[in-house]
């Protein structure tokens, strides 16, 4: 799933292999990537692990199964860590599983059928003999238990981390990437696509009542898209390594979603000194307690009223960014990594599956 633009789900995979074997000198990696291999701008993110490109993508028709099984047949690894939904239902070795969210069962209307069908016949009965399974978040945890048919406790919540990198950035900073990206000098950030569940278009009705321009950073073309006026400034992409400085410069992160397995990107705008206003749904409240403004989604007024009152209160956003920065520093992508590798060592101790 490391393809295309950064997601949550590729981060998660490239935290956990980039830290996991310093962790633990004794055993040994590889990555099993993309046919086509990794983007070349990772930066600090590029494995050093080994890296093999599997035979086959996600959902090729017809031959993503049978592929996937030579490949783990040929590697013979003692765990697979499936990192995404991408699971080998025909490989009967030990499987970690990590389930980030249920969102192509819960909102099937934003997939195409084979997404859904690919969860009921691979991603459910696969996760269901898996030797482990992991998600991200307890609303994660009961939405896929109520989905896939299974007990909650059969799911281990093990949260993501902010990268270190995600600190408050000093003023020279901030005003250099605001120069070097031609930004207005107070804005607030956008991100995610243009899928219905992200909402953005809540923002894009709202974006004329707001006193400032919003900076969306949501793929080229999505703001003619979803609809924005033009005082929108659209970031098609940007360096993994920008985005503290992307948060730390703006006002605050607007982040309306209506269904979030986890929600990275409010975190790492915390860490970054950024004040949040999310929705009160899905794992958003679980994720920022009370270190947010959190707004129905579905309430464009009460949107309008959050983020003015934002930018009028010094003495609010103060206390938001310094809640945040404590909320974010208690996610760590060590943490995650030390806890996914007592996994690794409790499922080794259980006798190999026949294959």
């Amino acid at each position: 799933m490391v393809r295309g633009r950064m997601h949550g789900i590729a981060r998660y995979a490239l935290e956990l292999a980039r830290r996991l074997p310093a962790l633990a000198p004794d055993l040994t990696f590889m990555g099993l990537v993309a046919p086509e291999g990794l983007p070349r701008d990772l930066g600090a993110l590029t494995p050093s692990i080994p890296l093999r490109c599997a035979r086959a993508g996600f959902l090729a028709p017809v031959l993503e199964q049978p592929m996937l099984l030579a490949d783990l047949l040929e590697l013979a690894p003692d765990i697979f860590h499936a990192t995404s939904f991408s699971l080998p239902g025909l490989w009967n070795g030990r499987l970690v599983a990590t389930l980030h969210d249920a969102n192509h069962l819960a909102l099937p209307e934003n997939y195409s059928p084979i997404h859904s069908l690919y969860y009921r016949l691979i991603v459910g009965p696969r996760g269901k003999r898996a030797s482990a399974l992991l998600t991200v978040s307890e609303f994660s945890r009961d939405e896929l238990a109520r989905h896939l048919g299974l007990t909650p406790y059969r799911l281990q919540v093990i949260a993501p981390g902010v990268d270190e990198r995600y600190q408050p950035p000093a003023p020279s900073e901030a005003r250099d990437f605001i120069q070097r990206h031609r930004l207005p000098e107070r804005y607030l950030a956008a991100v995610g696509n243009p899928k219905a569940h992200k909402n953005l278009g809540l923002l894009a009705k709202l974006a004329p009542r707001l006193s400032m321009p919003i900076v969306l950073l949501a793929g080229k073309g999505a703001a003619k898209e979803l609809g924005f006026p033009d005082s929108t400034v659209e970031l098609a992409e940007l360096p993994e390594e920008e985005m503290p400085l992307f948060y730390g410069a703006a006002e605050a992160l607007l982040l309306p979603s209506r269904y979030e397995g986890f929600g990275l990107p409010a975190l790492e705008a915390m860490a970054a000194g950024c004040p949040v206003v999310a929705s009160n749904v899905s794992a958003l409240p679980e994720v920022t307690g009370e270190a947010a403004l959190l707004v129905p989604p579905e309430d464009p007024q009460a949107w309008a009223e959050a983020v003015l009152r934002l930018l009028r209160d010094d003495r609010l956003r103060k206390s938001l960014v310094e809640k945040g920065r404590e909320r974010a520093s208690r996610y760590t992508w060590d943490d995650c990594a030390r806890r996914t590798l007592a996994v690794y060592r409790r499922v080794l101790e259980k006798p190999r599956s026949g294959r």
